[in-house]
């Protein structure tokens, strides 16, 4: 068994091919939508929800991986690597640090000789992804545990993500803004930028501006303001918006540095509760 192994869960927003390419694992979500179940990723895709949303009468839930899940992808990880880590979302917006906690003790006791360790990355989404491919990519240069670690929380420690909504409507029906403010929102159609700074583990408004145009000016404002001139790795990610997702990285390659920027669809575990027309860059500037 050589190397260390890299888990994380299915609300991180890494392509499927930067997936496989740094062999990361990843353990999914589970959808519960019109009386079926579904594995985020595997059974159903990002667009596929974003096109169901807007005709469902009932808002279609989300269950977190349980420790038995994180478990059984710690014992495939175990096949092949003596050292494991284990990326979640923060703690504040799921249990699956809990989880995955819980099953790194299990595997500490029952799978001799490996060594698990789990991180909260303190953000989501596309910063999470950034976290990973650190850590993962740390991990396929043979650095050991520590070290991995190292590499995630060094990224952890800079990484931020910037983004606005199409409607608060998604949030309203799920309980987690008030009605009063979707009304008003749907009013005066205004977007919210929401700001995850790196390792606050939360979202706050930072912005509102009024309309899609306003938001992605304001959005790149943002990111030029903190970035600079600095080396920037990025990711857009987006609920079902691939064309404006597509221009707006060409946006942003023409007013920063960039070393690396993709595109990738805004995990639909959250995607549920914000709607279709999310839009977001997660991003850090090497010193």
């Amino acid at each position: 068994m050589e190397g260390v192994g890299v888990i994380t869960d299915s609300t991180v927003c890494l392509s499927p091919d930067l997936v496989a390419l740094h062999h990361v694992d990843i353990v999914p979500l589970r959808f519960f939508l019109n009386g079926r179940s579904y594995l985020d990723g595997l059974e159903i895709t990002a667009d596929d929800i974003y096109r169901i949303l807007p005709e469902s009468r009932t808002l279609p839930t989300t269950s977190a991986p349980t420790p038995s899940d994180y478990y059984a992808a710690l014992q495939k990880a175990a096949a092949d690597h003596a050292e494991i880590l284990v990326i979640t979302i923060t703690r504040r917006f799921s249990a699956m640090y809990e989880s995955a906690t819980a099953a790194a003790e299990t595997a500490r006791r029952s799978l001799p000789g490996v060594t698990v360790e789990v991180l909260d990355s303190r953000t989501t989404a596309g910063a999470q992804g950034l976290v990973v491919l650190a850590a993962a990519r740390a991990a396929q240069s043979g650095a050991s545990l520590p070290e991995v670690v190292g590499a995630a929380t060094a990224v952890m420690a800079r990484v931020d993500l910037v983004a606005f909504l199409d409607t608060l409507h998604y949030l309203a029906r799920s309980g987690r803004v008030p009605m009063a403010l979707h009304w008003a929102n749907s009013i005066v159609r205004v977007n919210p930028l929401f700001r995850i700074a790196p390792l606050s583990g939360e979202a706050r408004t930072v912005r509102v501006a009024r309309g899609r145009a306003s938001a992605s000016r304001q959005l790149i404002e943002i990111v030029t303001a903190s970035a600079g001139a600095l080396p920037l790795h990025a990711i857009v990610f987006h609920s079902y918006r691939h064309d404006e997702a597509d221009e707006f990285r060409r946006r942003v390659e023409s007013c920063c540095n960039c070393t690396e920027i993709y595109v990738s669809d805004f995990t639909p575990a959250m995607g549920i509760h914000t709607g279709p027309g999310g839009l977001g860059l997660a991003y850090y500037g090497d010193r």
